[in-house]
């Protein structure tokens, strides 16, 4: 015998039976306490951030700023990125950017930007839902073309 054969004993427990008596340790109160909530019959867990009767954390913090519950939120792509991952695309449509994984989602809106590092010399035609001023610059100086897409 050795180390590699030894095995954890666990024991068969059933579940703890209460209020059979004082003998039992838990007879009387089952285990429950004395009086308040938690020792009456319907008892219902507190909720998560429940301070015992006083007035719970997420309250009493001030509510912040104002988020527009109807907001879009735009995926973000570089015209360098797209440079250096599909050079020899000349139509970039979402299909393409979720291909080359510039993008997780072709369904969610997206936004192409300019980034300042280097040149932008490809001539393509891009296709997404919105457009950075510089960026639709960068690109038709280069010979391209852009349409937004009416999502």
């Amino acid at each position: 015998m050795d180390l590699s054969n030894i095995k954890v004993r666990v024991k068969n427990k059933g579940p703890k039976r209460v209020g059979r008596g004082t003998g039992s340790g838990l007879g009387k109160t089952s285990g429950r306490g004395h009086k308040g909530a938690g020792q009456r019959k319907g008892k219902v867990l507190p909720y998560i951030g429940f301070r015992g009767g006083n007035l719970p954390l997420a309250r009493k913090l001030p509510k912040r700023g104002f988020n527009p519950p109807k907001r879009k939120i735009y995926q973000i792509v570089n015209l360098i990125d797209i440079q250096d991952k599909l050079a020899d695309v000349s139509d970039i449509t979402p299909v393409e950017l979720e291909k080359a994984g510039l993008i997780k989602s072709k369904i969610k809106p997206i936004k192409i930007l300019a980034s300042a590092k280097g040149d932008f010399t490809l001539k393509i035609f891009c296709k997404a839902d919105k457009f950075s001023v510089k960026a639709k610059e960068i690109i038709e100086a280069a010979g391209g073309k852009t349409e937004c897409l009416s999502r």
